[in-house]
């Protein structure tokens, strides 16, 4: 072990980071499990979004066919991506774009990553960028990496949020308020849908109204889409907003993720497409000096697997499963009356636990709790009474949001994407929240 006791002069921008929503929620799940009440009692988790099961089998038949099937395969990939892979993507999507080609498709090592490498690629020190808030917190370091600068614009909730029932479509943009945060070094905006947490899809509409006012001030989007198959109007559908007019597809970088797709996180497979192949070409030299490539074998199996999804009903039987998840959930709540925002996408749902009666004052929280929102202390009081993890939703906002809107301090997100099984214990378990109802 060195001795070298000189001080190290490290970025700032990793010295002193506070703990993430992510790292304290697993230490909630510890303490809470070394309470007596859980002992004897499984912890449920509906926090974060990873899957309690196995992608489906064609995956992982294709991901054992490429390890074995080809020497190659075990390789450095092209930087820019296999090209049976950006075939098979080009293939699927130009159902809904109009003549993609093999330069309008980059292949990064996740959709984190390729939001990472449109911002170093795109992004000048102090340049701004759009986040319509609540937000991905992932979104914040990788503007800051590059040395950019945030606006945050909110997506406003419904005024009686803690009452009955929302839609997706009662958490609105104004328009104004868009306007008044753009000037002459805004350069992005950050787009979410299906929104991760409010579960809500942009419509055409809003989505209109957002690439209007970017191409207008030549303001570059970035759509994060990787919950793109998860929607669940399907008169509605999926709006892409790239595909909506020729002028908002010069202007857009669509992020995709075949993690979320085919249950698979781990594979760690996302890609940008983008009409405007001279605008992908930043991102494309960005990630190449980032990760140089993505992991070879994963690109072959999600190729094949597309190209198999497209054809077997694998998307559309998966939306339906998660609408039965989700259903089972809001059961539970509507015998609770909690209020709640039906998803219109992702696995996730956000619920307002305002009216359980939870003793914030007399229950002995852990020290690191005592400062933080009530939505933290929440997750905590259910994790110790109950066994059941979820994630508070205040790390999704601004601090100065929290303190003007203190309403959204008892949201919080829970995940779907566990076995059928699973979330029925999860819904036995929350029913035992009756007596605590006011």
């Amino acid at each position: 072990m060195s001795t070298n006791t000189k001080s190290i002069n490290a970025n700032s921008l990793f010295t002193n980071i506070p703990k993430d929503v992510w790292t304290m929620t697993a230490e909630i799940t510890a303490k809470a499990k070394q309470n007596p009440k859980n002992a004897h009692r499984e912890m449920i988790s509906l926090g974060q979004g990873f899957f309690s099961y196995s992608p489906p089998q064609f995956l992982l038949d294709a991901t054992s066919n490429a390890l074995n099937s080809d020497p190659l395969n075990n390789q450095y990939a092209p930087t820019r991506g296999d090209l049976r892979l950006i075939e098979s993507i080009k293939n699927y999507y130009n159902q809904f774009y109009d003549g993609l080609q093999n330069e309008n498709i980059t292949i990064t090592t996740g959709a984190n990553e390729a939001i990472l490498a449109i911002l170093i690629g795109l992004l000048n020190p102090h340049d701004e960028v759009i986040v319509l808030e609540p937000f991905f917190d992932q979104y914040i370091s990788n503007i800051k990496i590059p040395q950019g600068k945030i606006k945050y614009v909110t997506i406003h909730p419904p005024s009686d949020l803690s009452q009955g029932k929302h839609s997706g479509n009662d958490w609105k943009i104004n328009y104004d308020e868009l306007e008044a945060a753009i000037n002459e070094k805004t350069k992005i905006l950050i787009l979410n849908t299906p929104h991760n947490p409010i579960g809500k899809v942009f419509t055409k509409e809003e989505l209109t109204k957002i690439g209007d006012i970017c191409y207008k001030h030549n303001i570059k989007i970035i759509s994060d889409e990787v919950y793109e198959q998860l929607y669940f109007d399907e008169e509605q559908g999926f709006p892409r907003i790239a595909t909506l007019d020729p002028k908002y597809a010069e202007i857009t970088l669509t992020v995709g993720s075949f993690g979320k797709a085919f249950c698979a996180t781990g594979h760690r497979v996302g890609y940008i497409i983008s009409k405007n192949a001279e605008l992908l070409k930043y991102p494309a030299a960005a990630h190449t000096r980032i990760c140089f490539s993505t992991p070879h074998p994963p690109q072959v199996a999600c190729a094949e697997s597309l190209t198999l999804a497209s054809k077997n009903g694998y998307f559309e039987d998966m939306r339906i499963n998660y609408n039965e998840k989700f259903h089972k959930l809001m059961e539970v709540f509507d015998f609770l009356n909690i209020s709640y925002t039906i998803p219109q996408g992702t696995y996730f749902i956000i619920a307002d636990f305002s009216n359980v009666n939870v003793p914030f004052e007399s229950y002995e929280f852990p020290e690191e709790l005592q400062s933080k929102p009530k939505d933290f202390k929440l997750c905590y009081w259910l994790a110790v009474e109950l066994g059941v993890i979820t994630i508070p939703t205040t790390e999704f906002f601004t601090d100065e949001y929290v303190k003007k809107n203190p309403s959204v301090e008892y949201l919080l997100r829970f995940a779907v994407c566990k076995t059928d099984d699973y979330i029925d214990k999860a819904c036995e378990r929350l029913k035992e929240l009756k007596p605590h109802m006011k």
